[in-house]
């Protein structure tokens, strides 16, 4: 049996890292972000139950039932969604839904848990 290599396409990766960095975030970038106070709202879209117990200081609820009515979100701000963790595809269902409304959007990777792992401040 015969193996295929992969060819490499150096353009093809450097338009989907560009195109990762555009819209994909760090824990401990939104951080800086945050304490530079950059112009941002910071989305926290999991349930309300589990805000309560922890979120990103300053982060807004907005879980999915509440989606249609896009309250806290700013056109005019960059919209940081996060859900629970680097499996979750909650942000990215949420992000495909406010940027076809028009809502400038990026994802944190990792979610909620990947900002404990970098132990951040967390507001309860």
């Amino acid at each position: 049996m015969k193996t295929e290599t992969a060819t490499y396409d150096s353009a093809r990766a450097k338009q989907f890292f560009a195109n990762k960095m555009a819209f994909t975030t760090g824990p401990v970038e939104l951080n800086r972000r945050i304490e530079q106070k950059d112009n941002i709202v910071i989305v926290d879209v999991r349930e309300a139950e589990d805000y309560r117990k922890g979120h990103i200081p300053n982060a807004i609820n907005l879980p999915k039932a509440q989606w249609q009515s896009a309250e806290g979100l700013r056109k005019d701000a960059l919209n940081v969604l996060y859900c629970y963790t680097v499996v979750c595809h909650l942000a990215a269902n949420a992000a495909v839904e406010f940027a076809g409304r028009g809502f400038p959007v990026m994802e944190m990777d990792g979610g909620f848990e990947a900002w404990k792992e970098n132990e951040l401040p967390v507001k309860k």
